[in-house]
């Protein structure tokens, strides 16, 4: 059963993060610019295989060390790219890696990440070069072609709305709260880097996120579309990039389809986090920034995590 709540904000953006490249290190920002397909930057490139398909840290842990960079001026609202803007990449043992914000590119045809394929812009051979010699097999780092290409979200949560390379749905939210409840249960505390959230929350309840299925921050409506169901990337050490047995683990005694929710389908998944899309996308005008304190309303939730869409 779905209810509406107060007007009275329940808790504040502590953190926003943007992963410009897919599976490598996130940058944590001060604000974002909202875009329809998530915050600008995220998830608008990907490294893919001699076969087109993504390298993601589930195949290719050592992409957690790799960390990137932008102009500190990409997150204001109206800024755009010169000859001059680049995204800096960086690696353990490697050179750093400019990629041009601005150039022209080659479109790269047959790239795919899960069911989607259609055509990207290949970053050159001196990204392809770079990639292969790190990760030791045949690489291109692609950007996501936004001239010719759409890639739906599953239209049974949110039809009509659009990603990049992001696995499942343009935003990501998790508490903090949330966060610390796990780590009481871990035998050693693991950062939030480990869930690769794009909005982090807090003074709210612990997994309070999971009931929420329409917020507002700032100004701005967002839809609380499905729980985030979590593959194996949480058991990576985005510091060593070794992957272990936790917080899995200890997410399949508490998190599982099977404590959360006994009287639906099990397909055997674990929980953490709210995958979201922002209602409000085609709203015209300036301001479409969400910033670190903003406050969070919730306008709508279920009153149980049985009822949550998962």
């Amino acid at each position: 059963m779905e209810g509406m709540c107060s007007s009275e904000a329940i808790a504040k953006v502590s953190s926003i993060f943007i992963y410009p490249v897919k599976s490598c290190r996130g940058i944590s920002v001060p604000q974002a610019l909202l875009t329809p397909t998530g915050f600008r930057w995220d998830r608008q490139w990907l490294v893919v295989n001699s076969k087109g398909r993504a390298c993601t840290q589930r195949v290719e842990p050592k992409l957690a060390l790799v960390e990137v960079e932008l102009p500190s001026e990409a997150f204001l609202e109206g800024w755009e790219p010169t000859k001059d803007s680049y995204l800096m990449i960086k690696a353990p043992g490697m050179q750093t890696l400019k990629i041009c914000l601005s150039k022209s590119h080659q479109v790269a045809d047959g790239v795919s990440v899960w069911e989607w394929s259609g055509s990207a812009l290949d970053e050159g051979d001196e990204a392809s070069e770079w990639f292969s010699d790190y990760i030791g097999k045949p690489c291109r780092l692609v950007r996501f072609n936004t001239e010719s290409e759409a890639r739906a979200v599953d239209p049974d949560y949110a039809r009509g709305h659009n990603i990049m390379f992001s696995d499942c749905f343009p935003f990501l939210l998790l508490s903090q709260e949330s966060m610390d409840a796990l780590n009481k249960l871990l035998k050693e505390p693991i950062p939030v880097n480990r869930f690769r959230p794009n909005i982090l929350v807090e003074g709210t309840e612990p997994f309070s996120e999971d009931l929420w299925t329409e917020i507002m921050i700032s100004k701005f409506t967002f839809q609380g579309v499905k729980l985030c169901y979590r593959c194996k990337m949480p058991t990576i050490d985005q510091e060593t990039g070794i992957a272990g047995a936790e917080p899995n683990e200890t997410l399949k005694e508490t998190r599982s389809d099977k404590v959360l929710r006994p009287n639906a389908k099990q397909q055997g998944r674990i929980y953490f986090g709210q995958n979201m899309v922002w209602k409000d996308s085609c709203m015209e005008g300036n301001g479409k920034v969400v910033k670190v304190g903003d406050p969070v309303y919730v306008l709508k939730k279920v009153s149980s995590v049985a009822e949550a869409a998962a």
